[in-house]
């Protein structure tokens, strides 16, 4: 245990408090069992570091472990859990929790032991914690966190505290918040570097080797994670970089099976269930015309690479307004809403709203009935009409 708090008490040391992510507000710090769970890179440790540091002492009444650490190896984690109560114990931080065998079975029996224990845990987005084996432990509140917005990464790299904007008043012509931003703030001048190497919380630590470390964590969820928690073969790796290669090159990606199997040797039922584990990697994004009636072994309609700073680390060829505008636009808006697409080409939010990316609104039977349609603008500042500006998609978290 004295080794535990040793790292721990280490840890909050260097943890920097100059910024948090929104998320933090979001979460309700005062549930018994908490999940959250995202992608490599996005800032889930720090997350629960600097909510330790600002809102614990350093009494023995919390601890934080990464459960892939090494101590594990010869010990369990609900005698961690039994031993940290017993000598007072109230808040119990547990990261990496994919990591460690068993452990929604370990967690539920801490649930259930310890009535008075406080537990934060967090895992990779496709340990899938509202679904699968994690709906064992009973009474967790679950969060999922993704990639820093353009608000946020304006915060971080300008030092600034400009605000959300709430979906709803996207769609208002004069709005407090977007006027607010404009005159401290002029977005275009900064969008173009957030979109190429902004996404990920570690931008600003060593910008010459940002993309090294992209790739790198790209393919440790594929080589290490994907084995992990979803069973794929080591023979079958290649065969999902081979895909993924494939849909950087094009995307957006429409999705033909039959040629795919064709270029990478793999049957149907597993190219598509590859799609469906890179997208719970949160390495591509599947787009359905209808999600309501999507299944396990459907195809998707359109693919995207999950983020705009993808398509520069795996295809600086293929990179251009429109495919940056639509990959960003999808990004920000699927962090809260639906996204589906129509046959003509839109983007349809919350079955309710029709966005087109460039051009003009289109007619078909799917969007007939829809009544507010928009545009998504690149290149202005202020809403016109129905003509709004892509930045301001990116202040939604």
């Amino acid at each position: 245990m004295n080794y535990l708090f040793d790292k721990y008490y280490s840890r909050l040391d260097n943890v920097p408090l100059d910024f948090v992510r929104g998320i933090a507000d979001d979460i309700r710090w005062d549930a018994r069992l908490i999940g959250i769970s995202g992608a490599r890179g996005v800032g889930k440790t720090t997350l629960l570091l600097q909510y330790l540091r600002k809102n614990f002492h350093i009494d023995g009444s919390s601890l934080y472990v990464s459960l892939d650490d090494i101590w594990f190896s010869g010990s369990r984690l609900t005698d961690l859990a039994g031993r940290f109560v017993r000598e007072g114990g109230q808040s119990l931080f547990l990261d990496e929790v994919h990591k460690y065998p068993g452990w929604s079975r370990e967690l539920k029996n801490i649930y259930d032991d310890h009535p008075d224990l406080k537990v934060v845990f967090t895992g990779s987005s496709l340990t899938g914690l509202t679904d699968a084996g994690a709906d064992q432990v009973c009474g967790a509140v679950n969060y999922s966190i993704q990639g820093l917005s353009f608000r946020e990464y304006l915060n971080l790299a300008l030092g600034l505290s400009l605000p959300v904007l709430p979906f709803g008043d996207i769609f208002n012509d004069q709005v407090a918040v977007e006027r607010e931003i404009l005159s401290r703030i002029r977005p275009l001048k900064y969008l173009g570097t957030y979109l190429k190497s902004g996404y990920y919380p570690f931008f600003g630590e060593v910008p010459s080797l940002y993309f090294i470390r992209v790739e790198e964590m790209i393919n440790m969820t594929l080589e290490a994670d994907l084995p992990l928690l979803r069973k794929v073969e080591v023979t079958g790796i290649r065969g999902l970089k081979q895909l993924l290669q494939i849909i950087a090159g094009s995307v957006p990606f429409v999705p033909n099976i039959s040629k795919l199997s064709e270029r990478t040797g793999l049957n149907r039922n597993t190219i598509i269930s590859y799609l469906g584990y890179l997208h719970e990697a949160h390495i591509i994004r599947n787009l359905y015309s209808n999600i309501k009636s999507v299944t396990r072994l459907q195809k998707p309609g359109k693919v995207y690479l999950e983020n705009t700073n993808l398509l520069y680390a795996f295809s600086p060829g293929n990179v251009n307004a429109v495919n940056l505008r639509e990959t960003f636009f999808v990004n920000q808006l699927s962090k809260a809403h639906t996204v589906e697409y129509s046959d003509q080409g839109e983007f349809i939010i919350d079955g309710r709203y029709l966005f087109a990316s460039g051009g003009r609104l289109r007619s078909s039977r799917k969007v007939r009935d829809l009544k507010d349609r928009y545009f998504v603008v690149d290149d202005i500042e202020y809403r016109t009409n129905k003509r709004i500006p892509l930045w301001l998609f990116g202040f939604l978290y």
